[in-house]
């Protein structure tokens, strides 16, 4: 797959500290936010900033945080849709020549909206236009609001655009009604706000070992966490990128409750693929959700369901096989 254009060929440059700037940059065109996800909205946001600076000669930057700031400011923390892995290699995706990411901590929150705009924005960055989204605030007490930001533009010198919401089929395109549809498993609305499919990745892990000797369908396991984004437990017609090359699978996301376990695990049986992966990075694009987790009698009823759940994701990635393609072929061009 041909990229867009040259202005997509750009190494982006990654700043995690703001001391390591050495100057601001030629005609700054900053966006700010969390970005968890890099949902359609997000892109909207890096589209108009790299359209502005690609027109100005200037730079397109994106300032983003991590931990994320929920993850310092609430006790329960948040979900995240994406690692700071996968929203670096989205972002840069998209086009942006610089990704600042600053580290985030109670005493960063303390920072007023002032200071943001003065010290970071202005004297680090050089911004010279804004671009944010329709609900951006920020700073202490979040009154760095987009009225703030304008009257803060005419003041010191730079222009401030607001994207507005973004709908697609009556969704808003926001982070949080993406972790609500992968909660309840609905993939493909999840994959509309997106603009991909929801993705888990991880190294696998030694398991049970009960998959490919006792059952017969042998596993790739990735542990999960609390603190992760846990789609809705069950099984799923999956796509595995392992080693540069993309497979068919299923994947069952649960405890195992056939044999009473209570580690969440996330088990993907690979199809036409006979490789030891084990510590091996994988990445698996969750498409459809089958069925939900049961506990079966023993291994003979469990391993007839696991049967039929391959026999009917074969038919989804049969059915699916132009869009699968063409998602694989995106991912190894980024």
């Amino acid at each position: 797959m041909q990229k867009k254009s040259t202005i997509f060929e750009k190494k982006m440059k990654i700043y995690r500290d703001l001391k390591k700037i050495p100057e601001p940059f030629p005609h700054a065109c900053v966006t700010i936010g969390n970005f968890d996800g890099v949902h359609l909205g997000h892109q909207l946001l890096f589209g108009e900033v790299v359209q502005r600076s690609y027109q100005s000669k200037g730079t397109s930057v994106a300032v983003t945080f991590d931990p994320h700031p929920l993850q310092i400011l609430r006790p329960q923390g948040i979900k995240l849709i994406s690692t700071c892995e996968q929203k670096i290699e989205l972002i840069e995706h998209a086009g942006i020549d610089v990704l600042l990411i600053i580290p985030f901590s109670m005493k960063f929150a303390g920072i007023s909206a002032v200071q943001f705009v003065d010290n970071i924005l202005r004297e680090t960055i050089g911004v010279k236009e804004l671009v944010v989204g329709y609900d951006y605030a920020f700073g202490k007490g979040r009154v760095g609001n987009i009225d703030f930001l304008k009257e803060q533009g005419k003041e010191k010198g730079f222009s401030v655009s607001v994207v507005e919401a973004h709908y697609e089929n009556e969704m808003l395109a926001s982070s949080s009604k993406v972790r609500e549809l992968v909660a309840e498993g609905r993939m493909a609305d999840a994959r509309t706000l997106l603009g991909r499919y929801y993705q888990i990745r991880g190294e696998v892990q030694h398991g049970q070992q009960r998959g490919g000797k006792e059952i017969g369908f042998p596993t790739a396991n990735l542990h999960m966490e609390p603190e992760d984004l846990i789609p809705k437990m069950g099984v799923y017609v999956c796509q595995v990128i392992c080693d540069g090359k993309c497979y068919g699978g299923v994947l069952n996301i649960g405890v195992n409750p056939t044999f009473g376990e209570q580690r969440l695990v996330a088990e993907t049986h690979i199809f036409d693929f006979d490789q030891d992966i084990y510590g091996k990075p994988i990445k698996v694009n969750l498409l459809r959700f089958l069925r939900s987790e049961k506990k079966f009698s023993g291994i003979e009823e469990l391993a007839a369901q696991i049967a039929r759940d391959v026999s009917r994701a074969r038919e989804v990635l049969i059915q699916q096989q132009k869009e699968l393609t063409l998602s694989c072929e995106e991912h190894f061009n980024r």
